[in-house]
């Protein structure tokens, strides 16, 4: 077996030669890649080895001799080091360039180089965008703290802000953390399975400006409790809700099933493209709204609807896509595994006075088949589905209902590739450039639109 052409711990001076598509920098021994956290190509720069396993090895910069013109001035490391914010250090043209090209290279690399790939669609301000947060309380130094944990491990790092998170979001953790201080309660200590508060999640409606705290709990009665929601009802005047959510699990999974409503009806609302819509502690709400938005408006275009058409919402959630097709329509047919939202997806049907949607609970191979054997033949077949992308019985049940058109919304270009090169075997063919859409500036994740048409004769 061939030994790695470096060692753990040593020190070495390399040029980056290129990125990943985790943003990291590559660094080349001997044709051996070396990945480096805050390293960009055509940048000089001392480096530790800190692992060197036998295909590849990872380091650290301890020096950098000059800068890439892609670099960004004043950046903070607490945001690498927690994994926010990867491609902080990139300029924010250069990252939406990054992106794009992770797109282009996958196409490439499956012999699909034929498609095109518009410019990526960015933001004005691609910082203070999320409009939920989720945050990890400990003690530290026997105090309460809010913060994050570094990447990869369990080490817990106070923070307070957080850049990518609406500032007003920072704020209102800050004031529930200090007012958790002044009621001494303990935060959870993983160690032990003790203490009692584990999360504190805060929602804010984008247009709505509507806030909802929720504090997720090991103890299922947080002491005090009365007298702390209504100091974080004066502290904040823009709480409409207060939820305790109790999870009592030795888990990494944020939610438990038990929650109590403190304060309010345990919702707020907002609304995407004029549409309004309930949220609830575990609503899937997209986090960017004004990226969402823009998403959607590219789904509608892309599905070129004239009033007439049947649709088919493949991973519906709370209706967030389907309602904004059902306006174009004259009828979407939406399906989701989770049937919360489902009860979503119908409420907010009915908020909003649109009466042209069914939503059903399953996944979506199953409902295509039922659909398919009760004669419904849609026109649009519109997929959101998540990072693994589509099941192959999701893509045969599709093929067998023979839409004319699909849209194909993707967090994940690998899988997006795989599906476009199974619709292409079927008779589908893209039509359009691809349109990728930054929802998630500062990070390596990159969502787009794919418009596929069936091809005459097939």
């Amino acid at each position: 077996m061939s030994k790695p052409p470096v060692t753990k711990n040593q020190k070495l001076t390399l040029t980056i030669s290129d990125l990943t598509y985790q943003g990291m920098g590559v660094g080349k021994v001997d044709h051996y890649p070396l990945f480096i956290e805050d390293a960009l190509p055509d940048e000089v720069v001392d480096i530790t080895v800190m692992k060197a396993s036998k295909n590849y090895g990872f380091a650290k910069v301890i020096n950098r001799h000059n800068d890439s013109p892609l670099r960004t001035a004043g950046i903070n490391k607490t945001y690498t080091q927690t994994g926010i914010a990867p491609l902080q250090h990139l300029k924010y043209d250069a990252q939406l360039s990054f992106k794009r090209n992770q797109v282009v290279e996958l196409l490439k690399k499956s012999h699909l180089e034929e498609i095109e790939v518009a410019p990526v669609l960015g933001m004005d301000e691609p910082v203070h965008y999320r409009n939920k947060a989720q945050v990890p309380v400990r003690m530290v130094k026997n105090q309460l703290e809010t913060g994050f944990f570094k990447k990869n491990s369990h080490n817990f790092v106070p923070m307070e802000d957080y850049l990518i998170q609406d500032e007003r979001i920072d704020e209102v953790i800050k004031s529930v953390r200090n007012i958790l201080r002044k009621y001494m309660i303990s935060a959870y200590d993983e160690k032990t399975h003790k203490g009692v508060v584990r999360h504190i999640i805060v929602r804010r409606g984008y247009y709505s400006h509507e806030v909802m705290v929720v504090l997720v709990t090991r103890a299922k009665k947080i002491p005090e409790s009365d007298e702390i929601v209504d100091e974080i009802l004066k502290a904040c005047p823009d709480v409409r809700t207060v939820v305790q959510n109790v999870n009592q699990e030795k888990t990494n999974v944020i939610l438990g099933k038990t929650e109590k409503i403190l304060a309010g009806d345990g919702r707020i609302t907002d609304s995407l493209n004029g549409i309004n819509f309930e949220i609830s502690a575990h609503s899937f709400y997209q986090v960017n709204s004004i990226q969402t938005e823009k998403i959607y408006q590219k789904v509608v275009e892309a599905a070129e609807l004239t009033g007439k058409e049947t649709v088919i919402d493949a991973y519906c959630g709370i209706g967030t896509i389907s309602l904004n097709l059902a306006q174009k329509a004259e009828k979407v047919y939406g399906v989701e595994i989770v049937p919360e939202a489902i009860a979503d997806a119908k409420k907010n049907a009915t908020v909003n006075d649109i009466n042209n949607t069914t939503f059903e609970v399953g996944t979506a191979s199953e409902w295509m088949s039922k659909w398919s054997e009760d004669g419904i033949k849609p026109d649009v077949v519109v997929f959101d589905p998540p990072r693994k992308g589509l099941e192959p019985e999701v893509i045969n049940s599709t093929v067998k209902l023979s839409p004319e058109k699909i849209v194909y919304v993707s967090c994940n270009p690998a899988t997006l590739v795989r599906d476009i090169q199974l619709f292409t075997e079927q008779g589908y063919q893209v039509v359009k450039p691809i349109q990728p859409v930054d929802q998630f500036p500062m990070t390596t994740h990159i969502e787009s639109v794919t418009v596929l048409k069936r091809v005459a004769g097939k």
